[in-house]
């Protein structure tokens, strides 16, 4: 598996040099380095086979940016490939060292810097989790109100990083108001370093910060991120019961649309979604009926009245409520069995499940779930999170849960997806191009180039940094127009 730049046994012992010379650090060499080696890979049965056996050889957890600086320099004057590391939340096998070297975990890295005006920026490794309680406490708008607050945040809030997000994230709760972190607006800038022997930092200002988003972290080393943030909203927490899909799915759909209806999350778990969930944790016991189909929602208490109309007029009912005090208190909260929360306690009542992630189109949405929904059976059980195109468009995102037989029949299911017109973004590849149907980005591959010219951030993860010659040429004759440009 390794390229003859990566030799496994020089690597090795490049990396144990360079732990024992900058000992001011904190080092992790002994075995938590497996674990923080990996991911959430084993929700793909096929990543499981995969990369199960891979490991980092050291653990590097630095403070300061001058810490960072200092493992980077040793990295690349070593030619030591550098991971970078958040809390490891992912599902795709992104943040694990296909070629050993150090892992980078900023976690320790995680201060808030300043949030003024609707506006926040922070160090890489902060918790989402902080940022908002940090957040919460800034009344600066304009009717002081609840503070600000994260725009989207995944189900893992409380652990994810901001960079990890970033780097490897798509969306999550609050889309369905901001669309996908990459909307024009969500991000706003960012600070890079670069992998060489003497490190430079840069800023990067969107839409140039959006070149570093959801890569794997393969073509740079982001320190620290300003995002645009929400006004806080006090949550009312609530799961529908409906009989029908169908009634479910209208519901859900025109919640989603209701624009007096301030929303945070949307999110649809079809029959026997609930069910799976109810067997796997105690916790929700009391919330749900057996059989049913569940619509988990996130809306202002002041919006109750809209919700409960709707609820009433498409034959719903409630079957659990929470208002944001008493979330509060209980330290509890539905979003963590949302998102790709949904399939962690799915597989842990039925471990031949598996899962994959699609986008459906903006108006046909609805039309393409019953089709899908149809077509399967049992086989693919639906799981919807109503979101925002990045054009602004309300449609849904699928988080499907496949009863997993082989490889080709899982292939054959996200084709059949992709034959009704939805988008499929493969989870159970570990190539950042095979995720995205196969297109290499030249931009991305030339930020690659500016900020990590000797090719060692998460290497063998972008297919694109192969092709970097023939894409440069190609920039150089005028056949293609590059957003940013290497320099050295």
């Amino acid at each position: 598996m390794s390229p003859p730049e990566f030799d496994p046994a020089a690597v090795a012992a490049a990396t144990q040099r360079i732990v024992a010379g900058l000992p001011a650090l904190e080092w992790i060499t002994d075995g938590r380095v497996e674990r923080l080696s990996q991911d959430f890979y084993w929700f793909s049965p096929v990543l499981k086979r995969q990369l199960e056996h891979l490991r980092a050889h050291a653990v590097a957890r630095p403070k300061t940016e001058d810490e960072v600086r200092a493992v980077v320099a040793a990295c690349a004057a070593a030619r030591v490939p550098i991971t970078v590391r958040g809390s490891g939340t992912g599902n795709y096998g992104q943040c694990m060292p296909l070629h050993g070297g150090v892992i980078l975990d900023l976690s320790a890295y995680n201060r808030l810097l300043w949030c003024e005006g609707g506006v926040g920026r922070a160090q890489a490794g902060i918790r989402m989790m902080e940022m908002d309680r940090a957040t919460q406490q800034v009344q600066d708008g304009p009717s002081g109100g609840l503070g600000w607050e994260l725009r989207c945040v995944p189900s893992t809030f409380r652990s994810a990083t901001l960079g990890g997000l970033y780097g490897g994230g798509f969306g999550g709760v609050g889309s369905i108001n901001y669309g996908p972190l990459a909307s024009t607006g969500n991000v706003l800038g960012v600070k890079a370093m670069t992998i060489e022997p003497e490190p430079r930092t840069v800023e990067l200002r969107a839409p140039e910060a959006l070149l570093l988003h959801h890569v794997y972290g393969t073509n740079g080393l982001v320190l620290e991120l300003e995002v645009a943030l929400a006004p806080a909203h006090a949550w009312l927490e609530a799961i529908l019961g409906f009989d029908s899909f169908d009634a479910a799915l209208d519901f859900a759909d025109a919640l989603a649309h209701a624009p007096g209806i301030t929303k945070k999350s949307v999110t649809l778990l079809a029959a026997p979604i609930p069910d799976l969930l109810l067997a796997a944790t105690p916790l929700l016991k009391g919330t749900m009926e057996p059989g049913m189909h569940a619509v988990f929602v996130l809306v202002a208490e002041h919006g109750e009245a809209g919700l409960l109309q709707l609820v009433s007029e498409h034959g719903g009912r409630v079957t659990h409520r929470k208002t944001a005090a008493e979330v509060k208190s209980s330290n509890r909260t539905i979003v963590e069995y949302t998102w790709n929360h949904t399939t962690l306690h799915a597989m842990k009542a039925d471990k031949s499940l598996t899962y994959i992630q699609s986008g459906f189109e903006a108006g046909r949405h609805k039309a393409q779930a019953r089709a899908l929904r149809a077509h399967f059976g049992d086989e693919v059980l639906t799981h919807l999170e109503f979101i925002r195109t990045k054009e602004g468009a309300m449609t849904c995102s699928g988080l499907q849960l496949v009863r997993y037989s082989t490889d080709a029949r899982l292939d054959e299911i996200m084709q059949i997806h992709r034959d009704h017109g939805v988008y499929i973004a493969n989870p159970h590849v570990w190539v950042v191009e095979d995720g995205k149907q196969g297109q290499v980005n030249p931009d991305v591959v030339a930020t690659k180039l500016r900020f990590d010219p000797l090719g060692l951030l998460n290497p063998g993860k972008l297919r694109g940094w192969a092709e970097r010659d023939r894409i440069m040429a190609d920039a150089a004759a005028g056949r293609v127009s590059l957003a940013t440009l290497p320099r050295f």
